[in-house]
């Protein structure tokens, strides 16, 4: 299915500030909140969407990447992907757009509120390097990875307690994870809401601890991720896997997978944006009288007339022969800039020739005043 515009999910323009996009995300929020809508699967998916925009757009960076790039820039799996996260989870990201309470701040729809729930961990992130030669940036490539991260561990199934049951709710905050104090001020009593110090947020205490992960929840290991590369990505841009970075500690949520991709050097070509650069010696001879030159593309081979006369530094345009735009708008060309390449050395035959060649109008005379036109104005496009 594909992915609808972030903007126009939010209902914003591309130039939103900050607190623009975060205020149409809680408007649509609380427009498909399922307290709002229970058993309404459409709004649930909307109420999904809308946190997947914002994860995106609020964050300067992922952003940037976005507007640059589209959904093929995000990779596979633009944001978090907030379509296959719980409700939980994106409760527990997004709590702060309505003043650090969760949903619950403002009011309670179909008769009940959403309250705060016990700390959740999130895996940290993690950055792999791909290096990636012209013809898989051609035509998109699959590559598999092999990634040392926190998995969860296979012994406690991730909760961190031996045998995946010793462990008791907290005594402190009943397992909310959270304890409320009531502090008297001179306006009278304020309430605050703090993390439980007693067991971290998390709301259970584990009696008895994991030999394997102690206690964490999780181990390190190797794992082989497959990453689809989308065509036309290039040095330096940012994919994001969702999910595929480590995993969170007693069954939190994992952190995402970056990718960033390298261009490997190809031997005869030169990539400037979406177009590729060759440069193609010819003799005087071949210049002055024409002649016919195979040359390289990314996947093959091609052949272009050189025209009897052509001038030295043209610039010979195969359209579509360059690569493709990573947002899909086409493809570039392959631009052939013309040498003419000058002995170093002649024999006496040879400078005889020449010196003939020389005394002829068609040699004796320099070029006219259009052709230096034009030798300025290739000048100028190499400038």
């Amino acid at each position: 299915m594909t992915k609808r515009d972030f903007y126009e999910i939010l209902g914003v323009s591309k130039n939103a500030t900050a607190d623009e996009i975060k205020k149409a995300y809680r408007q649509k929020a609380i427009q498909f909140h399922p307290d709002k809508n229970p058993g309404n699967k459409e709004a649930e998916e909307k109420f999904k969407e809308a946190a997947e925009a914002y994860e995106i757009l609020s964050s300067p960076e992922k952003r940037q990447k976005y507007d640059q790039f589209g959904h093929a820039g995000m990779g596979g799996n633009a944001g978090f992907g907030g379509h296959d996260m719980s409700m939980d989870d994106i409760f527990s990201m997004f709590g702060d757009v309505f003043g650090g309470g969760g949903f619950g701040g403002f009011g309670g729809f179909g008769g009940g509120s959403r309250s705060r729930g016990p700390r959740q961990h999130r895996g940290s992130d993690l950055r792999v390097k791909v290096s990636l030669t012209l013809l898989e940036v051609l035509n998109g490539v699959e590559k598999k990875i092999k990634v040392k991260k926190y998995v969860p561990c296979s012994h406690c199934k991730g909760t961190g307690a031996q045998g995946g049951s010793s462990y008791t709710n907290c005594s402190t905050c009943k397992g909310s994870g959270h304890v409320t104090r009531i502090q008297n001020t001179l306006l009278g009593q304020m309430q605050t809401t703090a993390t439980c110090p007693t067991c971290n947020g998390e709301g259970q205490i584990i009696t008895n601890k994991c030999t394997h992960c102690q206690g964490e929840g999780v181990v390190r290991e190797e794992e082989v991720i497959s990453i689809r590369i989308p065509a036309g990505v290039g040095e330096g841009m940012q994919l994001n896997v969702s999910g595929k970075g480590n995993a969170g500690r007693r069954g939190g949520v994992n952190g995402d997978l970056f990718v960033v991709i390298q261009e490997e050097e190809h031997p005869e070509l030169v990539r400037d944006g979406n177009n590729l650069v060759y440069d193609l010696f010819v003799t005087f001879p071949e210049i002055t009288l024409g002649t016919a030159k195979e040359i390289p593309t990314v996947d093959s081979k091609v052949k272009v007339k050189i025209e009897a006369g052509t001038q030295p530094e043209k610039i010979l345009r195969l359209r579509g022969k360059g690569l493709p735009d990573v947002n899909g708008y086409g493809k570039g060309d392959l631009l052939v800039r013309v040498h003419v390449w000058i002995p170093k050395k002649l024999n006496s035959e040879e400078k005889k020739a020449l010196e003939k060649l020389q005394s002829m109008p068609s040699f004796s005379d320099g070029p006219d005043q259009s052709d230096k036109n034009l030798f300025d104005k290739m000048r100028d496009i190499f400038d």
